[in-house]
């Protein structure tokens, strides 16, 4: 039987933390120095594109939840200095996002989300906004992937979240992530 809407959106959430996990366990490779090191990319440095991920995701994330933290999300472009700090803000944002998507039903998908522009409201249906939130992290995670591997770290695989095969392979780190695939998957 194929995955409902719901369930689609669920997955895309867990995946999302699955690669928001591997990146940046992935990093944990590089000195303090690399991490700030300037690299070609939109946000020079990994360090600076993975914050980016990080406020963008506080700022949606938010929103979602019926919060107003709006671009005060990013006044700070760097919460983040370090991996450490990092990994832990990421791994706390994901969790919101994986249990606001937990909870979603057919009829809340389009269900508007407000969001705080400072200047505006922006009325968006939650599934366009969470489309729109998985599709710029699945952007600037790749532009970090590129840039590990010129920072001489092999970057994770991030595309094989939704490969059946790969199950076995991925439990591990599900385990370390509190996460099973029956969980996930609804098995």
């Amino acid at each position: 039987m194929p995955a409902g809407l719901v369930q689609t959106f669920r997955a895309m959430a867990y995946n999302n933390a699955f690669a928001n996990h591997r990146l940046l366990t992935a990093c944990a490779g590089l000195s303090q120095e690399a991490f700030e090191a300037e690299r070609a990319g939109f946000f020079p440095s990994l360090q600076r594109t993975l914050n980016h991920i990080l406020v963008i995701d506080l700022f949606y994330v938010d929103a979602l939840e019926g919060g107003w933290l709006g671009p005060k999300a990013w006044e700070n472009q760097v919460p983040c200095p370090t991996l450490a700090e990092l990994m832990s803000a990421q791994a706390a944002v994901d969790r919101r996002l994986t249990a606001h998507c937990d909870g979603l039903t057919l009829e809340s998908l389009d269900h508007i989300v407000r969001v705080n522009r400072n200047t505006r409201v922006q009325n968006e249906r939650r599934d366009r906004l969470l489309l729109h939130l998985f599709q710029h992290q699945i952007h600037h995670r790749g532009q970090a992937h590129a840039m590990l591997s010129g920072a001489g770290v092999r970057p994770p695989q991030l595309d094989e979240f939704f490969s059946q095969e790969e199950a076995p392979l991925r439990a591990g780190e599900f385990a370390r992530l509190g996460w099973s695939e029956g969980e996930i998957w609804g098995a």
